[in-house]
């Protein structure tokens, strides 16, 4: 199991933009071609970040979903202009994760309750 969180720095005032794009159109085009979106999240105290986080079996299905969705023409020519309106790409961060031996395979921590 991968997992990928996604920082994103947005362009000052665009963050209601932002999350309904992503709602509406992101997530949703995304997960049709395939891919897990596991949450998505926005800062309390930072107005201009966004997180998101997306799970994979493996880099190999991590490579071929990248493929569906990156390189379709929607995501090209419908897709990332809009994204590119608000997101300040040159401060991006992306950081895989891999569950640690305790939680690796579960879905939700147990807590306890």
């Amino acid at each position: 199991m991968l997992y990928e969180l996604r920082e994103y720095r947005l362009k000052p005032g665009t963050r209601a933009r932002w999350v309904q794009l992503m709602q509406e159109t992101i997530i949703p085009f995304q997960r049709a071609q395939g891919m897990v979106v596991v949450g998505s999240f926005t800062a309390t105290e930072d107005p201009d970040l966004y997180i998101w986080m997306r799970r994979f079996d493996d880099e190999a299905e991590r490579q071929r979903q990248y493929e569906a969705v990156y390189k379709s023409s929607t995501w090209l020519e419908q897709v990332k202009p809009q994204i590119d309106t608000m997101l300040l790409r040159e401060v991006m961060r992306v950081v895989m994760l891999e569950p640690t031996s305790d939680f690796a395979g579960r879905r939700t921590l147990d807590t306890g309750d």
